[in-house]
């Protein structure tokens, strides 16, 4: 039987090394793991290399005229799987295939592969083969919009591989529930999903909106580390995020519940939670956040009037509206025009005020107008500290961010200082040897502390 290329073992070590008085302490990789069956996505075809997921100089696979590669070796190193979908891809180009279709078919003819045996290891003596990853067969069986999808990639897949690679579709089913309930978006160094992939070992991690651990990538590999301090390593109270965790509570158990199966009821979702959808004061000195419903501000007694409440629906509806248009290319000049609207309506840590403030912070980096992304990531900054924490990856990227655009605005004392926040939590969440800390934080802090320094004696 084949073993997987988890690398708990390697693990071990740095495990050992990182126990003090016998507590597992934050910032500790735990586990990595290459996946049992991945892809690119395929938005990110022609740009990343279909092995690695890197960027750069690339060559088309001169068989499927359809996926690229670095060099040789990761197309040596992706030839297994590929040599089977190879013809089948130039059999369709110049369409393109699903990204679930896709990733469908390689666990197919994985599985044909003799992928069944493979097992990833969590711990030394316990692992997950593909079977025993839950399927949720029974819920997908009642699940319309599940069902619908699951048509849809049956037509492409009856098209793509032959009639005798393709497996009952009760098995169909069990896979593609599989694929649906336990798959993982590949991430690259600026937290952006390029990828998407299976591992079978971090399948066992369970979902927490207040998770001890996160999940990060470096290529294809996944790494897991701890967030908070352990008494030990114990896999069955691991927890990690599923989902984005910058959305109310509601929203945050109804997609739970349609994605996974579950109503979670960690500590957060049973917390009560006041900002995720307040209006601002009327009362433009009081900063209390105010519930639409309500007549009057709890704090200051500030009236709520008709007026008030129908211009904050208008304003909600207006911004969904954009959010939504927004979802796959944030606009600047549009972010700005939501911001204005919320502005006296909207409470600072809406989430709908939040999501605007990322998109307008996207856009003006993406632009490269530094005075704009600065003003819009110090004023996103509070809502993640509020909703992600200060030890998460996401609040260590926009730190770096922070600090990036300051230094490019000569700042470097403003940048110094958020490099060095950046740093803290990063070390955390991905580790030095991380490519993010390593390639992007490292070499800036570097010269933003030279700067500083000659600032200093200047």
């Amino acid at each position: 039987m084949k073993r997987s290329t988890s690398t708990f073992h390697k693990c071990s070590l740095c495990l050992l090394q990182n126990m003090s008085d016998n507590i597992l302490k934050r910032g500790t990789t735990i586990f990595t793991s290459k996946p049992f069956a991945f892809i690119l996505n395929s938005k990110c075809r022609t740009t990343r290399c279909d092995n690695c997921l890197k960027g750069g100089k690339l060559s088309k696979c001169s068989g499927c005229q359809y996926v690229y590669y670095c060099d040789r070796k990761c197309q040596k190193e992706s030839w297994p799987i590929h040599k089977a979908e190879c013809p089948r891809l130039k059999k369709i180009f110049p369409r393109e295939m699903p990204d679930a279709a896709r990733l469908m078919a390689r666990i197919i003819l994985k599985l044909n592969q003799g992928g069944a045996n493979e097992m990833g290891y969590y711990s030394e003596k316990n692992f997950r083969k593909f079977k025993d990853l839950m399927s949720h067969y029974s819920d997908i069986k009642t699940d319309t919009k599940r069902l619908e999808h699951f048509t849809m990639l049956c037509g492409v897949l009856f098209q793509f591989l032959d009639e005798t690679l393709i497996p009952n579709v009760a098995e169909l089913m069990g896979i593609y529930g599989r694929l649906c309930t336990n798959c993982f978006n590949i991430l690259d160094l600026d937290m952006n999903t390029i990828g998407a992939g299976i591992y079978l070992g971090a399948s066992v991690m369970d979902h927490s909106c207040k998770p001890n651990a996160v999940v990060t990538f470096e290529g294809t590999t996944l790494i897991v580390r701890t967030l908070t301090d352990l008494p030990f390593l114990d896999w069955s109270q691991i927890r990690i995020s599923y989902i984005d965790l910058l959305n109310s509570n509601k929203a945050r158990r109804e997609e739970l519940h349609s994605s996974y199966y579950f109503w979670c009821d960690c500590e957060r979702c049973k917390g009560e939670e006041l900002m995720a959808e307040a209006a601002a004061c009327p009362n433009l000195s009081c900063d209390s956040p105010c519930s639409i419903e309500a007549d009057k501000c709890e704090k200051c007694n500030a009236k709520i009037s008709i007026e008030f409440k129908e211009t904050f629906q208008e304003v909600v509806t207006f911004t969904t509206h954009h959010l939504e248009k927004m979802k796959t290319m944030a606009y600047l000049d549009v972010s700005k025009v939501c911001l204005k609207k919320q502005k006296g309506v909207l409470h600072k840590f809406n989430i709908q005020h939040i999501r605007t403030l990322e998109l307008a912070h996207t856009a003006a980096v993406n632009l490269e107008s530094w005075q704009d992304a600065e003003l819009y990531g110090m004023e996103l900054l509070p809502g993640y500290l509020l909703y992600l924490g200060e030890v998460h990856p996401l609040t260590g990227w926009l730190y770096l961010m922070i600090g990036k655009v300051q230094f490019y605005l000569e700042k470097s004392k403003e940048a110094l200082k958020a490099l060095n926040k950046a740093n803290m939590i990063l070390m955390i969440t991905h580790g030095d040897k991380h490519s993010l800390v390593r390639e992007e934080l490292q070499p800036l802090l570097c010269q933003a502390t030279m700067e500083s320094n000659s600032d200093n004696n200047m």
